[in-house]
């Protein structure tokens, strides 16, 4: 199947525009590599120090030198319904990868914080840095230099984001992510969504929200509403870094036990010293990168992946931006419906089809890139695969995936999409520009002009609620609320108000520098407005009254005031001392002080840029030897 038109341009678009940081990254890597295993550039202290505590056999394995050795980092915590599994996945992975002659070791811990129970607290404040922070606790387990190749143990929402950032710096290494699996299903997502609103009404009491949420996040596994976990583990199978089939199999289950014992093995045999070297900087290029918006898109993804991919190409030298996902959004179809988008949870998803259903129909179309590498070392089409238990239980087969949708109000194929479009846009005007996500936005809603009403915090905004002021047309201008300002925290608090008036017939919206993530659902929501407002963005010169218009269709973000009113304004000001005060905000600090925007990633770290110290690359000593670390001089290592 030939291209779409539009996939070849917007990566061809990515491909040029990132041609001075995709090169300096790749030499970077390069510039990472050494003969053999990584640990021979280790002095023999160092090397003592890093077996010190090892088994005897796998100590023996370590000092000859030549078996590869696979870091495991995890984000392992048992609060975490979804990472408590990965309890048990350390040893599994340590015999594992020793029947395939390879060793391991417990690399490193990353930090893992819940964005469900820290909604509408002060801890969502160091939601989104925690992305970083785990990216800086991966380099640190890495930074050891004792390993040829990694396993990264992650599922939630910026836990992905942080290990792949933190991988991709050490993109020489092999790097496979092994997911935990979804809980199973509990709760309707719909009556869930019901008791919230009812509560959020008055008609129901605390007791009888704590049971209904309580049987919808009722054991161990990710949460089984598509959200930015979820959505995670989707884009690790589309971009080559699971096993086909990995992310939605259940925890605790011959199955998962099986996948997670192949995953490892996988990755002690993809290292430099095999023949099947699969490096991550070189897996994730920038068709990989396109192949995650459009599974993103096509999945009713979580718009916090309109920052974390973003992020995540930066981390390998690879630059997009929001006009490469509005562009792409337009040609790729819905062939999803799961909540938020519908009512179905993810095991009703993988049961339908699956992973493999949704490549397999999108490779078809045109809409994937079919020639990138993977972890398998072949094409995306590979991953067109369902995983089953082997022989007596043991090992894993796969199976093609399904041709046929099993449930079609919940998967379908690309001749008869949901909707022809991704549901994702970009909104822009003198507000600056936003991300809007309307798969689940009926269309008479995906419009709104209406008069602002301006709140500097979601606790404002539900205080006038309560009190009754709400009850008419408006947009709510949330502002304030940008990585700067305050983290750029979740803002789900306003969800269930904000749902209660559109259906009591209001024409409501929002438009806020901060975020709603994959849970936001049928109200229209400009977010991750930027510029923000301590950037100078001009959401802070709306004033209560101005007439606002939000347009979904139109990709409009407009407060409609005359231009020279509009001109001679000020922006406002907020004292944001409190954002900064407890909860381990003060630690934050640097990360407000230095964060970039939202449509750049909000990061805290820059693009890769070309080697710059006394000795670079290509370069010779003073009698003209090569200087080891050159790229000549690892072209001629590896031809040796």
């Amino acid at each position: 199947m030939a291209l779409h038109p539009v996939l070849e341009t917007v990566t061809a678009r990515i491909i040029q525009r990132s041609k001075p940081s995709r090169g300096a990254y790749l030499a970077h890597l390069e510039a990472a590599r050494v003969k053999g295993v990584q640990r021979g550039a280790l002095a023999c202290t160092n090397l003592a120090h890093g077996f010190a505590a090892f088994p005897a056999n796998d100590k023996l394995s370590l000092k000859e030198l030549k078996k590869p050795s696979v870091a495991i980092v995890s984000a392992y915590n048992d609060m975490l319904s979804a990472h408590q599994p990965f309890e048990g996945f350390p040893a599994l992975i340590k015999d594992a990868v020793r029947e395939v002659g390879a060793v391991a070791q417990y690399a490193g811990g990353t930090p893992a914080m819940c964005d469900g129970v820290t909604q509408g607290q002060p801890g969502m404040e160091l939601s989104l840095f925690s992305r970083d922070a785990i990216a800086m606790a991966t380099a640190i387990a890495l930074s050891h230099n004792m390993f040829d190749s990694a396993v990264y143990l992650g599922v939630c929402d910026k836990i992905v984001p942080g290990l792949l950032i933190g991988a991709l710096h050490f993109g020489h290494l092999p790097a496979v992510f092994v997911p935990a699996g979804p809980m199973t299903t509990g709760l309707s997502n719909s009556e869930k969504a019901k008791i919230r609103q009812l509560y959020a009404q008055g008609k129901v009491g605390r007791a009888e929200l704590l049971e209904g949420e309580s049987q919808s996040y009722h054991s161990a596994g990710t949460c089984t509403f598509y959200g930015t976990a979820n959505s995670n583990q989707m884009l690790m199978e589309v971009m080559g870094l699971h096993l086909p089939g990995a992310a939605f199999i259940t925890p605790n289950t011959p199955l998962r036990d099986e996948l997670t014992k192949a995953a490892a093995k996988r990755a002690a045999v993809i290292t430099a010293q095999s023949q099947e070297y699969l490096p991550v900087g070189h897996v994730v290029d920038e068709k990989c990168i396109v192949n995650a918006i459009v599974a993103l898109l096509t999945t009713g993804g979580s718009t916090n992946h309109t920052l974390h991919l973003v992020a995540i190409a930066k981390a390998a030298g690879i630059v997009i931006d929001w006009n490469d996902f509005d562009e792409l959004s337009k040609v790729v179809p819905l062939l999803t419906r799961i909540y938020p988008n519908g009512n179905a949870d993810v095991n009703h998803f993988h049961a339908a089809g699956g992973t493999g259903f949704v490549i397999r129909e999108l490779l078809d179309g045109g809409l994937l890139h079919d020639d990138v590498t993977t972890i398998l070392g072949k094409g995306l089409r590979a991953h067109c695969a369902e995983p089953f238990l082997g022989e007596a239980g043991k090992g894993v087969v796969w199976k093609d995936s399904p041709t046929e949708s099993g449930d079609e109000a919940v998967l379908r194929k690309i001749t008869a999409p949901f909707s022809p479009d991704g549901g994702t846009v970009l909104v822009q005007g003198n507000l600056g520009r936003a991300v809007m996500k309307v798969s689940a936005v009926k269309p008479e809603h995906q419009t709104v002009e209406a008069p602002a009403l301006v709140f500097n915090s979601q606790e404002d905004f539900m205080d006038a609620y309560k009190a009754g002021q709400l009850d008419r047309d408006f947009v709510a201008v949330l502002r304030f609320q940008g990585p700067r300002a305050n983290g750029m925290p979740e803002l789900h608090a306003l969800t269930p108000a904000l749902a209660n008036l559109q259906d009591a017939g209001r024409h409501v919206a929002l438009v806020t520098d901060g975020r709603m993530s994959g849970a936001s659902g049928k109200v229209p929501a400009a977010i991750h407005v930027s510029p923000e407002v301590l950037a100078g963005g001009p959401l802070g010169l709306v004033r209560d009254g101005d007439i606002i218009r939000v347009c979904a269709r139109s990709g409009t973000l407009e407060a409609l005031v005359e231009s020279s009113v509009w001109h001679a304004r000020s922006l406002a000001t907020a004292d944001l001392t409190p954002n900064g005060v407890g909860m381990g905000r003060e630690l934050f600090a640097m990360f407000r002080n230095s964060v970039c925007e939202a449509e750049k990633g909000a990061t805290t770290f820059a693009l890769p840029s070309p080697i710059a110290t006394t000795v670079g690359l290509h370069d010779k000593d003073p009698v003209g030897n090569t200087v080891p670390g050159s790229d000549e001089d690892y072209s001629m290592k590896k031809d040796a």
